[in-house]
């Protein structure tokens, strides 16, 4: 009698974006369609995938220690290879085998559906393939209810590469000219995981605004029309958006369909016209400037998320007082900021007038106390206010549930306590609140 072989298994360890968590959703569904299981643990899988981000420098130093931490663990008996997938393969695809060369296999952006063969290839000692010199695939997903986000919500990968030419940013080089998956697909996909359990579907692209000008006739205003008219009781939130490209048809629509919350993130990056120019976004500026405003006119009650960037190359004190008081008058409800990385390959590598790491360190800072004192202003409104908040996990005491109100987007606004929740409530329920009081960052609520 022969014994069943015990099938091969795959821990993932995915870094970055939420665009990077898809792609690991992507590889997930390959490796299961293909009779290869995904372990619970890192510790006890047979081959370790480590997906890197390659955006900034800490993110490249997170995925170099995670991938010297797999190896050790190979080393010492489990697992018995270590493959790395993402974007540092695709950036750095000649330099990483000389640098790396504890790892048994690269795969890039365009090789996410070749991992089970790469992965059953270097547990048999073959060569996997190498990696492609350009990204330009656009993936449909072999197993749409797979997320792996731990929550009754996921990420819906709307389109794939960037055709901006911001001068600090490099994913254009990594993940090619921007591609648009077909509303058809989107709306099968959203089907599917709202079937599943899923209740919020978070819109993600390099540029959200941008989806469907690569196709003969779909833009944004249609796809979210087409998710609405799914019907039903979910969510559908809007990410990664590009200032000069949220038109009014986009505002519009966000108001008219019932599941999609009043919720923007729009990366900003600045505000000052000479930054903006240097940045190679000078386009933006005229939007930037009205842009808060125009939102709230349109879309009453909106929730704004932003990113900004300080210490370019250029950048004076005047431009940074400049930026400090747009924010102040903005009055973004949600606000990251970041110091300035010279990348590899970008225009801003070499533009000259840099200001020094400590004094774009207390830049951010200060940018940062500034949103401090905006949010604490904000928060103490709220307190009275209803919303509508997602139930994720219940909590230690009875009745108690973290959750997330409209106003919150995953892993990076903070979470909703609420309190005196119905014992029949369970994960994935949307429930009216209201707000009773604050914790930080953080809400606490009570049913409404």
């Amino acid at each position: 009698m022969t014994t069943p072989q015990t099938p091969l298994s795959v821990g993932i360890i995915s870094l970055g974006c939420a665009k990077n968590l898809v792609d690991s959703q992507i590889m997930a569904g390959v490796l299961l369609t293909e009779d290869i299981t995904i372990a619970s643990e890192p510790e006890v899988a047979d081959v370790l995938l480590v997906n890197t981000c390659s955006f900034i420098h800490d993110a490249r130093e997170e995925s170099v220690e995670a991938i010297l931490d797999a190896c050790r663990l190979r080393d010492e008996g489990r697992p018995r290879a270590v493959v790395v997938t993402g974007c540092m393969p695709q950036r750095y695809r000649d330099e990483l085998a000389e640098s790396l060369p504890e790892v048994d296999a690269f795969v890039g952006l365009d090789g996410l559906e070749t991992i089970g063969t790469v992965i059953r290839a270097v547990i048999d000692g073959k060569a996997p393939p190498p990696v492609g010199a350009k990204s330009h695939r656009l993936y449909e997903p072999r197993l749409p209810a797979l997320s792996l986000t731990g929550g009754p919500y996921a990420y819906l990968k709307i389109g794939e590469g960037c055709n901006h030419p911001c001068a600090f940013c490099a994913i254009p080089a990594i993940r090619g000219r921007h591609r648009s998956r077909p509303i058809n697909a989107l709306v099968a996909e959203a089907e599917t995981l709202l079937g599943a359990g899923i209740r919020e579907l978070n819109l993600i692209s390099q540029d959200t605004t941008s989806y469907g000008r690569d196709l003969p006739d779909a833009d944004l205003p249609q796809l979210l029309h087409a998710l609405g008219g799914i019907g039903g009781e979910f969510w559908i939130r809007i990410l990664y958006g590009y200032p000069s490209q949220v038109t009014d048809a986009v505002l519009d629509t966000m108001g008219e369909i019932d599941q999609v919350l009043p919720y923007l993130d729009i990366p900003v990056q600045h505000s000052h016209p000479a930054i903006l120019k240097a940045m190679k976004r000078a386009g933006t500026y005229r939007a930037v400037q009205h842009l808060p405003a125009r939102v709230r006119e349109r879309l009453p009650g909106a929730t704004l998320r932003t990113t900004c960037l300080v210490g370019f190359p250029g950048e004076k004190r005047e431009h940074f007082s400049h930026l400090l008081e747009y924010v102040r008058e903005a009055r973004f409800d949600h606000l990251g900021a970041f110091a300035f990385s010279p990348e590899d390959g970008t225009a801003a590598e070499s533009i000259p007038g840099r200001p020094g790491a400590e004094t774009a360190e207390r830049r951010r800072d200060k940018l940062l106390l500034v949103q401090q004192e905006v949010v604490a202003e904000k928060i103490k409104a709220l307190i009275g206010s209803d919303d509508g908040a997602l139930l994720e996990t219940p909590g230690e005491e009875c009745g108690l549930w973290m959750a997330r109100a409209s106003r919150q987007a995953p892993d990076v606004d903070g979470i909703t306590y609420v309190e005196s929740v119905p014992d029949s409530a369970q994960a994935g329920t949307i429930l009216p609140i209201r707000y009773t009081a604050s914790d930080g960052y953080d809400m606490i609520a009570q049913p409404a």
